[in-house]
């Protein structure tokens, strides 16, 4: 029985890991705990590791092509070499690299340029190399790939608000968990947590997708809607964002929760906490929560919330905190 062939969607992904490591597995600061991670990805599959040589094989040679305008088909500058006699053969495949190398980009399957961004205990704001200004949470990673198409963000976890350069011809695509949002100008900003996805719009217009194999665009939406979806979902849940809508509080260091059911708070509060605290039972997700916190110092709210709602903690075989209601005493006669 032949091994099912990958999406269109899936294959992109598969390319844009491969580019991700590529890009980390050079860094100064790649740790082991990364490239252990790397190693895991490589082994998983077979089509992950034949995608990663090839990125590397393309990676290695883009290194050395002179700048092409238009296309720019590399950002780094040309290395003068002396070729050697015995060096014929050598130079000769690295021509065939390079009409690859070309070719890739011609076709759409290999970007000619991308970066990595990283925010982890302080907000960062980046400018891409195409201009567009992104706000990172806490926390939040995101790749960058330009393609001949397309430019590419994928959000690996996190939170990013987005003031998207203007350029119809060459969209915007975020992917975040199985789903994209398409933009060619405008703000926005993408929560994200495990594969829970908001997009909230401020300006402009955006089309959203819960998952990236369904055919069409997605649906649009105008300024001050939302959409939720969850990885896998046919269609994300469109709604109007209410008036006095606090998500973005995050953008000066705040988490707002106004009046919420635990089961709608804790996802907002796990996103910044090591280990997830978990319910108990569909009661306890029922209680209600309000309050304006630091986001630097969320990791503390766990230990407040037994004074501040009918609840303990307990811990599961995990090790993860548990939030159970304490059964409410009626009144003696």
């Amino acid at each position: 029985m032949s091994e099912p062939t990958p999406s269109e969607a899936e294959y992109d992904a598969i390319t844009d890991a491969a580019a991700h490591w590529c890009m980390r597995l050079r860094a100064s600061d790649c740790s082991s705990a990364e490239r252990l991670a790397f190693e895991q990805w490589r082994d998983a599959d077979p089509l992950h590791a034949f995608e990663f040589e090839a990125m590397q094989d393309s990676w290695e040679v883009a290194a050395q092509l002179p700048r092409l305008t238009p296309p720019q088909v590399v950002t780094s500058p040309v290395r003068r070499r002396h070729w050697p006699a015995y060096g014929v053969v050598a130079a000769i495949s690295l021509a065939c690299l390079s009409i690859a190398a070309y070719t890739g980009w011609q076709l759409g399957w290999l970007p000619n340029a991308y970066e990595h961004y990283q925010a982890s205990n302080r907000l960062q704001r980046v400018t891409l190399p195409d201009g567009s200004k992104v706000e990172l949470n806490l926390g939040t990673e995101l790749t960058y790939s330009n393609y001949k198409d397309q430019r590419r963000v994928t959000l690996d976890k996190g939170e990013a608000f987005f003031k998207v350069s203007h350029d119809s011809s060459h969209p915007l695509v975020v992917r975040a968990a199985e789903g994209r949002i398409r933009v060619t100008g405008t703000q926005f900003n993408v929560w994200m947590y495990q594969d829970q996805v908001r997009v909230t719009l401020l300006e402009g217009s955006v089309l959203v997708t819960s998952k990236g194999t369904l055919p069409g665009d997605g649906l649009r939406l105008a300024p001050g809607m939302q959409a939720r979806y969850t990885a896998g979902d046919f269609s994300p849940q469109v709604s109007q964002s209410d008036a006095n809508d606090s998500s973005l509080a995050w953008r000066t260091g705040k988490l707002v929760l106004d009046n919420l059911p635990l089961e709608d708070a804790l996802p907002l509060i796990n996103r910044y906490l090591a280990k997830p605290v978990m319910l108990a039972d569909a009661a306890t997700g029922r209680i209600r929560i309000g309050g304006i916190y630091d986001t630097r110092e969320v990791r503390n709210i766990l230990s407040s919330l037994p004074k501040v709602l009918p609840v303990y903690l307990t811990r599961n075989k995990d090790g993860n905190p548990v939030l159970n209601s304490i059964p409410h005493q009626p009144a003696k006669p």
